[in-house]
C-alpha cells in the first residue's frame, strides 16, 4: 500500500515547481506577489517534512512574511509612482532599450551551466555518507547549548552567521542612500478594524518572538527567527500608524542598526585571548556569550527588517525630500 505521505510530499514538490513557474510568467504584480507568498509558505512546509524546523521558521517568518510585505510596499510606491507622472514628464523619460539577444543567450547559458554544475555535484554525492553529524555531536559538550543548529549557528561556524548579519546592515544602509532623494508614497488609509488588530496581535507577536529567541539554545528558534517575528511588531506599528518615524529617532535606530554586528565583532575579538582563536568561545563562557550575542542580534535584525519596509531615512518636514521637487 502506498504511504499517504508519500502522495503528499509528490503533490507538495510538484506544486512548488509550479508557482515557481508562475511566479516568474505572471504578468500582472500584484498576482506574481501573492503566488510568491503562497510559494513561501509551501517551501516552508517542505523544509519542515524534511525535518529542518529551524529553516522552515526562516522561511515562513523571514521569506515569505517580510519578504512578502516588502514586495507589497514596493508595488505601492511603484503605483503611487507611475499615477503621479504626468504626460510631460513621461516624454521626459528615457525610453528603456530592449535586452539585446546576445546578453539574453548568454545568461541562459551560464544559468543552464550553473543547473548542469549542480546536477553533477548531487549525483556525485555519496548517498549514505556519514556527514558531518558525528564532528557536531562530539563538540556539542563545548559549545555551550542544546540545539545543533545553534551551535553550528553561533559556534562552529560563526563567520558566516556574522557575514549574515553584515548583509542585512549593508542593506538597509543602502536603502536609505538610494530612498533619501524618492518621493514618499502615501501610506493607504486602514482604519479602525486593523487598528484594533494590531493592538491585540502585538502583545502576542513579542511573546512568540522572545519565546524563539530563548528557546534557540534548546531547540528550533534563534535570533533571525525570533528577529523577524518581532520585525513584525514594526510592521504593524507602522501600518497602523501608531509608530511614526521621527527625525530625532534616526540616531536610536543607527544604533540598533550596528548592535548586533558590532557585538558579534566584539565577542570574537575578545575571546582571542589566552592562546585562542576568534569565535573560540571559552567552555565556561560560552553559553552565557551565545546567548549575549542572539539577544542583541535579534534587536538588530527586528529593527533593521522594520526599517527595510519603512524605506526612507526620516527627515524633518521642512528639509528637502526629493530631486524631483527641484
Amino acid at each position: 500500500m502506498t504511504d499517504p505521505l508519500i502522495l503528499f510530499d509528490l503533490l507538495l514538490a510538484g506544486s512548488i515547481v509550479a508557482l515557481a513557474v508562475a511566479v516568474l510568467s505572471v504578468r500582472d504584480l500584484f498576482t506574481a506577489i501573492v503566488v510568491f507568498i503562497v510559494f513561501g509558505l509551501l517551501s516552508a512546509l517542505a523544509w519542515a517534512r524534511l525535518a529542518a524546523p529551524d529553516v522552515a521558521l526562516a522561511e515562513a517568518a523571514i521569506g515569505t512574511g517580510v519578504t512578502g510585505a516588502l514586495l507589497l510596499k514596493t508595488l505601492h510606491h511603484l503605483r503611487h509612482f507611475s499615477d503621479g507622472q504626468t504626460q510631460d514628464a513621461a516624454r521626459d523619460l528615457t525610453a528603456v532599450q530592449p535586452v539585446p539577444m546576445g546578453v539574453t543567450v548568454a545568461n541562459a547559458a551560464f544559468c543552464g551551466l550553473v543547473a548542469l554544475g549542480l546536477a553533477v555535484a548531487f549525483l556525485g554525492a555519496p548517498q549514505a555518507g556519514p556527514g558531518f553529524d558525528a564532528l557536531v555531536s562530539d563538540a556539542m559538550p563545548h559549545s555551550g547549548v542544546a540545539h545543533p543548529v545553534t551551535a553550528v549557528l553561533l559556534n562552529f561556524r560563526a563567520y558566516d552567521t556574522l557575514m549574515e548579519v553584515v548583509v542585512l546592515l549593508a542593506a538597509v544602509i543602502a536603502v536609505w542612500q538610494i530612498e533619501r532623494g524618492l518621493t514618499e508614497a502615501p501610506a493607504p488609509a486602514l482604519g479602525m478594524v486593523w487598528a484594533g488588530f494590531a493592538r491585540l496581535t502585538l502583545p502576542a507577536i513579542v511573546v512568540i518572538g522572545t519565546y524563539l529567541l530563548w528557546k534557540g539554545a534548546e531547540a528550533p528558534g534563534g535570533a533571525f527567527q525570533g528577529g523577524a517575528v518581532l520585525a513584525a511588531v514594526g510592521l504593524l506599528l507602522l501600518l497602523s500608524r501608531l509608530y511614526v518615524p521621527q527625525p530625532s529617532h534616526r540616531g536610536l535606530a543607527r544604533w540598533a542598526f550596528v548592535l548586533g554586528t558590532g557585538v558579534f565583532a566584539g565577542v570574537a575579538l575578545l575571546v582571542t585571548g589566552g592562546g585562542r582563536v576568534a569565535f573560540q568561545y571559552p567552555p565556561e563562557h560560552a553559553k552565557t556569550l551565545i546567548l549575549l550575542i542572539e539577544g542583541l542580534v535579534t534587536i538588530s535584525i527586528a529593527v533593521t527588517l522594520a526599517a527595510l519596509f519603512h524605506g526612507r531615512e526620516p527627515v524633518a518636514l521642512n528639509a528637502p525630500e526629493s530631486r524631483h521637487d527641484t
